[in-house]
């Protein structure tokens, strides 16, 4: 009997099949050069693959996921991404996207303890208290997760511009571009909720001056 995990492999076989007779140079010519335009942040929901949902091929999108699609000052592995999209593959576009009915943001509207990930989820907390009373005149429960969502994506592209990373690029580069996107698990729609780049002013105390 085929295993769960075997069955991956057989399907990867399949697909590496398939893609060879379609396109004959295709491995051969994505193993030398890797150009992506954009920097994909987004959820680790199994149902929120980048390359799905916009269409695109491998090679396309430079892809980083964590739980809610945070962008947080401490985590070296979302930094040490974003660093190396933004000054080696000098990409032109940073997308962050949620999505509605998202298990972590609906676990940050709640008291239980879910153990480590209670750090992680924090971070989705303060955005909350920041708009409680925009969230909390909602009509449901659903349409408070949902406004929550697109808030929290768009405190993640402040944290974005808040980096000395996207400052320095912004300034010598004139790049990259931010959006802010949330995908819609009932339709496959991706709702744009907002837009940040060069010359976009934040607090002045979030400024470096020696870029």
């Amino acid at each position: 009997m085929t295993t769960a995990y075997e069955k991956l492999l057989e399907k990867n076989k399949s697909w590496a099949n398939e893609q060879i007779k379609s396109d004959p140079d295709f491995f051969s010519r994505l193993s030398h050069i890797q150009t992506p335009e954009f920097l994909w942040i987004g959820c680790s929901d199994s149902r929120v693959p980048a390359d799905k949902i916009t269409g695109t091929q491998p090679g396309e999108i430079f892809v980083h996921r964590n739980i809610a699609n945070l962008v947080v000052h401490t985590d070296i592995n979302l930094l040490s991404v974003l660093e190396y999209a933004v000054e080696v593959l000098k990409v032109k576009h940073i997308i962050v996207c949620g999505h509605y009915g998202c298990g972590g943001i609906k676990a940050a509207m709640e008291n239980h303890s879910l153990g480590i990930i209670d750090k992680w989820l924090r971070n989705i907390k303060d955005v909350y208290r920041i708009h409680q009373t925009e969230i909390d005149n909602k009509n449901n429960i659903e349409e408070k997760a949902n406004r929550l969502t697109e808030l929290n994506v768009r405190e993640q592209i402040m944290n974005l511009a808040k980096t000395s990373i996207v400052q320095k690029s912004w300034k010598h580069d004139q790049r990259p571009l931010l959006h802010g996107w949330v995908y819609g698990l009932n339709d496959g729609v991706i709702k744009p909720v907002c837009e940040m780049g060069p010359g976009f002013e934040i607090d002045p105390i979030y400024k470096y001056d020696n870029l």
